[in-house]
């Protein structure tokens, strides 16, 4: 599939998995990851990264429940940089409070924030908020709706069933400008139709198997807005990766790390262990980007073409990892890894 060179941007995700340190390799604090969180964004800023996507989770093994506070701390250390999230649990939270906190952040960033809508793979956010999982899809639609009649910054007139009801209520702080809001979607057609029709871009989350398997949700969403008459906004994906000098030293990170994250996630979902046949299977054909800067960049180049994608975001630190091999992905990434990656498509993979 053809994708638009010009439009290409590559991003950096991380659900701040809580870091082990590099002297000790114990879990450091709560406290001590975000500001390490801090440090990361930073790093990224400086080496050429676009983005910076923070996801929210409520669990003992994660520091960031609320992104938002986070990028605005980051917002006034970094340049250039989009700040944005991976997923915002839209479902769990008020949409008028989250458009009123990404406004802020905008605000503080000159522009630079990003919101990423999601319905939340993990449902801890649920009972923690007073919400009833049976109403899963139903909050969220209703939610998004009324997010994205915020986003128009005029007095609003809504009546809600799982929010509240506004009479030309008016929102602050007003945006600037526009908010750069994206969909993240796990793989339903349904989801990929909701994000056309209102006019909002998509990130696919591929965590496992074949990363083709999802160009036709691509093609999906490209047919759909054509047929909407809404425009045909770039599609990303984001995926787990470690990178370091050698093949093998990022494969003996990430067998150790992203192993022990899935395992863990597996005990709550049902899924087996994770074997190392499973494991070498993500790597070399899947949905793992594990290895030198070349043999990431040669697996990116050869992958945004086969799903259609022009946004990749790789998903760094998963199970924590010592705190320099989290340092060193982000500087292989910006520094090695990207360039690289524009020069290969550039020239058909060559």
């Amino acid at each position: 599939m053809t994708i638009n060179n010009k439009q290409l941007e590559f991003g950096l995700d991380t659900f701040g998995d809580l870091a082990f340190d590099d002297q000790t390799h114990q879990r450091i604090s709560y406290s001590q990851s975000l500001r390490n969180i801090i440090a990361e964004g930073k790093l990224a800023d400086e080496v050429g990264v676009d983005i910076l996507a923070l996801g929210e989770h409520h669990r003992e093994e994660y520091a960031i429940s609320s992104p938002d506070t986070v990028l605005a701390a980051l917002a006034m250390v970094t340049k250039r940089i989009k700040l944005g999230t991976g997923v915002t649990v839209l479902s769990s939270d008020d949409p008028v409070r989250v458009y009123e906190r990404f406004a802020t952040v905008d605000a503080l960033s000159n522009g630079r924030a990003q919101i990423m809508l999601g319905r939340g793979s993990f449902t801890e956010s649920f009972p923690l908020f007073g919400y009833d999982l049976q109403d899963y899809e139903e909050l969220f639609e209703e939610k998004v709706a009324m997010f994205h009649e915020l986003l128009k910054g005029e007095p609003l007139t809504w009546k809600g069933k799982f929010t509240q009801s506004l009479e030309n209520a008016e929102v602050y702080p007003k945006l600037e400008g526009t908010l750069d809001t994206y969909i993240g979607v796990g793989g339903t057609p349904e989801s990929i139709i909701r994000a056309v029709r209102y006019g909002f871009p998509v990130m696919l989350a591929i965590i496992g198997g074949e990363p083709a398997r999802f160009a036709p949700y691509v093609q999906l969403y490209q047919k759909a807005a054509q047929q909407m008459g809404k425009p045909i906004l770039p599609v990303g994906m984001h995926s787990h990766g470690v990178i370091a000098e050698t093949d093998e030293e990022a494969y003996e990170i990430g067998w150790h790390y992203i192993k022990k994250s899935m395992d863990k996630i597996g005990e709550d979902r049902g899924w087996p262990e994770m074997s190392k046949e499973r494991f070498d299977f993500e790597v070399e054909h899947g949905s793992y980007y594990v290895g030198s800067p070349e043999t990431v960049a040669q697996k990116i180049a050869r992958t945004m073409p086969q799903v259609g994608v022009e946004r990749f975001d790789l998903v760094y630190g998963t199970g924590g990892q010592l705190q320099k091999d989290r340092l060193r992905t982000i500087e292989l990434y910006g520094t090695k890894v990207i360039p690289r990656v524009k020069e290969l498509l550039r020239s058909g993979g060559k």
